[in-house]
């Protein structure tokens, strides 16, 4: 075994352990006692693995402080680099994947191998997004403590989060769900397009591309819709609860309804990774943009809301292009169906 002259030493600690062999190093001496001060590099299961242990900290030393701290200790000395520089979205985000491995958090990172990362992965309930966003951090940790010396390989390359599955089954919010939306309408940044677009039908596209000349304040409606013949161009009334969201964002001077921080309009990956999925993450909901829409027909249909009217308002292919044509009767029946929605 080497030891460099004393400066390190392997021994076997007593009774039955996991880890029986511990390996030291001789920092120096005590002038008072004769005593050598020692401090442990590690324990180790065989006493090999102990042996090279030593050998590598004395081929190349290392802050022995930073070799033992944990998973968690990275990610509050990251996260005090990173939050600063991006937005609230983002960091609510990471805080919620940092949340979904809570097992890993008082492992010291220098132990943490590839299989653990990927039980962490596996373990997670959430969905492909939620996986995605923890992969991501993991990446980023990783790479902060490669560049401060406390790794010296970064195992978040091996993590597999699988392939997204087949279209899964829409799913409503549902009323508790909606209930907590608004809860937080006023301390979570753009929550609330998702309740704008809960209470009109819009897809988030169409959220996105909904200029303001086309929105109504004085009657309350607005224009707007994709995709196809039917869904483009259709009037929608506003709803009496998000008629105040909306004229909060309303802005003549800005073509479009929702806009990013460079007052432009935002992009649908941008909304989408930034915004939705994070309000997602941050509420403990499993949600797509789609359900917002979803839920709009659902809360319609379950106020007896008139078929032709759910139709007209969601822009489905039986309404043909050549009906397109609003009375003010037209409207009034629209609003009132719409207005069923409590």
């Amino acid at each position: 075994m080497k030891k460099a002259n004393g400066n390190g030493s392997v021994s076997k600690l007593s009774g039955i352990r996991r880890k029986p062999y511990i390996a030291r190093v001789t920092l120096g001496w005590d002038e008072s006692t004769g005593r050598q001060i020692r401090k442990t590099i590690g324990t180790y299961v065989t006493q090999k693995e102990a042996q090279k242990a030593l050998i590598d900290y004395l081929d190349n030393p290392y802050d022995l402080d930073l070799s033992n701290i944990l998973f968690k200790d990275v990610y509050e000395k990251w996260s005090k680099l990173k939050y600063p520089k991006v937005n609230h979205s983002a960091i609510l985000g990471y805080q919620s994947a940092y949340n979904n491995v809570e097992k890993l958090h008082n492992m010291k990172i220098k132990d943490i191998k590839a299989r653990h990362l990927q039980e962490a992965i596996d373990s997670c309930s959430k969905g492909q997004a939620t996986k995605k966003k923890i992969k991501f951090l993991f990446g980023q940790m990783f790479a902060y403590a490669m560049q401060n010396d406390i790794i010296t390989k970064d195992y978040s390359e091996f993590v597999d989060i699988g392939k997204a599955s087949e279209e899964s089954k829409r799913e409503p919010f549902s009323n508790k769900e909606i209930e907590l939306l608004w809860k937080h309408i006023d301390d979570i940044e753009f929550i609330d397009t998702i309740l704008i677009m809960i209470y009109s039908g819009f897809r988030i596209g169409e959220l996105l591309e909904l200029e303001t000349k086309n929105i109504d304040l004085v009657n309350m409606t607005m224009t707007g819709g994709l995709k196809t013949e039917a869904g483009k161009n259709r009037l929608v009334p506003i709803h009496p609860k998000i008629f105040p969201l909306i004229e909060k964002r309303y802005n003549k001077d800005n073509q479009y309804l929702i806009i990013n921080f460079k007052g432009k309009k935002m992009k649908y990956d941008n909304y989408y990774k930034e915004k939705f999925i994070p309000i997602m993450e941050q509420l403990n909901m499993e949600h797509r943009p789609h359900d917002c829409r979803h839920t709009f027909a659902t809360l319609l249909s379950n106020a007896n809301a008139n078929a032709t009217a759910i139709k007209k308002m969601i822009g489905h292919e039986s309404y043909a292009t050549t009906e397109k044509i609003y009375t003010h009767k037209d409207i009034e029946e629209l609003r009132k169906n719409v207005e069923l929605i409590k």
